[in-house]
């Protein structure tokens, strides 16, 4: 899959490529929303894969042209929306709804780069803003699927529970097996009663090079990135 990117904003690191790993693993179908969608990678990786209808939402001008551009290229359809997920009125619900929001918190340095301010920093997506929106517009027992800070698994578990939101699945993304968890990408679906299942440590890399796991995710996203000037 080819992407561009805008070579001066947020570009997709392996954070993306782990989500939507963790994501296949739910098998993705019906109606689709990919909160935040940045370049598209997340959305357009799920709509080649799986049999979904997609729609992408983001609050930047030059993603949500990067998102349809990047459909576009890969002859993929998507429906792309700008706007703020937070004020916006969506006419349906999902049956899933995937994003790699902005998770980074107020302790963090921040840049003074606006479109990475905005990628980046859960100021502009607060917890438990995001988990009431997509509590209201996903379907009963629909699935959501993200990625947070790992260190703010208290944060996550509290505001889940207070929308009806049960954590199925979680899994922890280590940078190193000696590191401790940077990561954690994690499944709920609304209004179930399932017992949370903790998956095996995802480990990005040993001895300076990919793991064998990681290496299979990088040679199943197949993705290729192109960066350029949206003008």
């Amino acid at each position: 899959m080819f992407l561009y990117q805008e070579e001066s904003g947020y570009l997709f690191n392996s954070d993306s490529h782990f989500l939507y790993n963790f994501i296949s693993k739910f098998n993705p179908k019906g109606e689709l929303l990919d909160i935040g969608s940045g370049c598209g990678i997340l959305g357009l990786l799920t709509k080649r894969d799986f049999p979904i209808s997609l729609t992408q939402i983001d609050i930047q001008e030059h993603n949500v042209f990067l998102s349809s551009k990047n459909a576009q290229v890969n002859n993929l359809t998507s429906s792309t929306v700008k706007g703020n997920f937070l004020t916006y009125n969506f006419d349906n619900q999902f049956d899933f709804i995937i994003s790699n929001p902005p998770y980074y918190h107020d302790g963090v340095s921040k840049s003074k780069n606006e479109a990475l301010h905005l990628s980046r920093y859960n100021m502009h997506l607060p917890l438990d803003a995001f988990v009431k929106k997509v509590s209201k517009i996903l379907k009963n027992r629909g699935h959501f699927i993200f990625c947070y800070d790992a260190g703010m698994i208290c944060e996550l578990m509290t505001n889940l529970k207070e929308v009806k939101m049960q954590v199925e699945d979680l899994q922890f993304v280590y940078g190193t097996s000696k590191k401790s968890s940077s990561l954690v990408l994690v499944h709920t679906r609304k209004n179930s009663k399932s017992k949370t299942k903790v998956y095996p440590p995802l480990i990005n890399m040993e001895k300076d090079e990919p793991t064998k796991e990681v290496k299979s995710i990088y040679q199943k996203t197949r993705t290729y990135s192109i960066k350029c000037k949206v003008l």
